[in-house]
């Protein structure tokens, strides 16, 4: 009871912030862009990714797709587990004027799992190829953002999300 009381006092703390993400559903050009960031985070940009890898590097890309991918691993361990444990709900359930404008992948919003992703990804793979942060830090940031603007998560599960995927990243390097 009290875990629902404090999502709720929460969700009511940080609607409005979410709200305004969310005003861009206005522009469907903006929206559109955004469903299409949002879906390449699903994992189709990061797998995409570590094939180029590969096919650049060869088996010298070997280490850091393993890495990536046990990372990835944890992270929707971690994830999967959060949500389950915290149940909170999207944005878009808790308050009517926040619409989903995409189809959410599952039920719960903390932590945001695209973001953990989009942030373990990239700094396992920046870390080893620093010349793709000026590809892989904007996108990272535009995934975060879309969470916000497609009314499916609030800013504190996104918060989350670049923590949790820092620390995972983090651990990585001690693992690997």
């Amino acid at each position: 009871m009290m875990e629902k009381l404090s999502w709720q006092w929460m969700g009511e703390h940080e609607a409005g912030l979410t709200q305004r993400f969310n005003r861009v559903e206005r522009y469907p050009a903006i929206v559109r862009a955004f469903q299409i960031i949002s879906r390449l985070g699903d994992g189709v940009f990061w797998y995409t990714l570590m094939i180029v890898l590969y096919v650049v590097n060869g088996k010298a890309a070997l280490p850091v797709i393993i890495q990536m991918i046990a990372a990835g691993l944890t992270a929707t361990l971690i994830y999967k587990w959060l949500k389950q444990k915290t149940l909170r709900p999207r944005p878009h359930h808790q308050f009517g004027h926040i619409h989903c404008l995409t189809a959410p992948l599952d039920r719960f919003s903390f932590p945001s799992g695209h973001t953990l992703h989009a942030v373990t990804f990239s700094l396992v793979a920046i870390y080893y190829y620093p010349m793709l942060g000026g590809l892989l830090i904007p996108f990272t940031l535009a995934v975060a953002a879309s969470r916000l603007v497609l009314g499916l998560h609030y800013p504190t599960d996104v918060l989350a999300g670049f923590v949790l995927g820092s620390l995972v990243a983090s651990v990585s390097f001690m693992v690997f």
